[in-house]
């Protein structure tokens, strides 16, 4: 399940066959990439409202996000279950888009402590969504996991030993990093679709019976 609603509410290139397809494509992703890892580095150098910017984006990420996957769901384009799918978690990541802007709006201070769970969770959903797949996926898997509760465990001891303030601000920049890591492969990936957008359009086939010694006097019917 983690597999499933991981793979539909982020984009991949795999289904990206065509050059139109990379073409509308292709700078979305770019675009996407290099808006993370500016979001990132802005988080993590704007100690005043550093949460409520990296909080805000990803809210406003997922809410986006969502309000495309329901679109999608009632445009036909997708099977029953697809299409029941889309519609699920594109109402949850609405609402949780929703909520998490709503927090990031409120104060700093909330948005930090919003992130101080956010942060753990959605690393260790990550983790699963990639312990469900095969190969060198399933490996990533197991050392985020690990990763995981290392950082949850430096987290809570961070909290009772100092303050819990200090705690939030290593979750901001833990979620900023793992925003700007995130950011990179959407980067390669545009630029990967380029030569596939560079690719001309077939020309139009030719009638079965049309050896070509009349197009140049007017076509068949000449």
């Amino acid at each position: 399940m983690a597999n499933g609603g991981t793979g539909i509410l982020t984009a991949g290139t795999q289904a990206i066959e065509s050059p139109e397809m990379a073409r509308r494509a292709w700078p979305q992703w770019l675009a996407l990439g290099i808006a993370m890892i500016v979001v990132a580095a802005t988080a993590v150098l704007w100690a005043d409202a550093g949460a409520r910017l990296l909080l805000g984006a990803l809210g406003l990420f997922l809410a986006v996000r969502g309000a495309l996957l329901i679109r999608g769901a009632r445009s036909g384009a997708m099977d029953t279950t697809m299409a029941g799918r889309a519609r699920r978690l594109g109402a949850v990541a609405v609402v949780t888009g929703g909520a998490a802007l709503a927090a990031a709006v409120v104060s700093e201070a909330l948005a930090s402590r919003v992130l101080l769970v956010v942060v753990p969770v959605g690393l260790f959903a990550s983790a699963a969504a990639l312990l469900g797949r095969g190969g060198g996926a399933r490996r990533g898997g197991q050392a985020l996991l690990a990763w995981s509760f290392l950082l949850t465990g430096l987290l809570v001891a961070t909290g009772v030993a100092q303050e819990w303030t200090r705690a939030a601000a290593l979750a901001t920049v833990t979620g900023a990093l793992a925003v700007a890591v995130l950011g990179v492969p959407l980067i390669v990936a545009a630029v990967g679709l380029r030569p596939l957008a560079a690719t001309p359009a077939p020309a139009p086939a030719r009638p079965a019976a049309c050896a070509g010694c009349a197009c140049g006097a007017g076509g068949c019917g000449a």
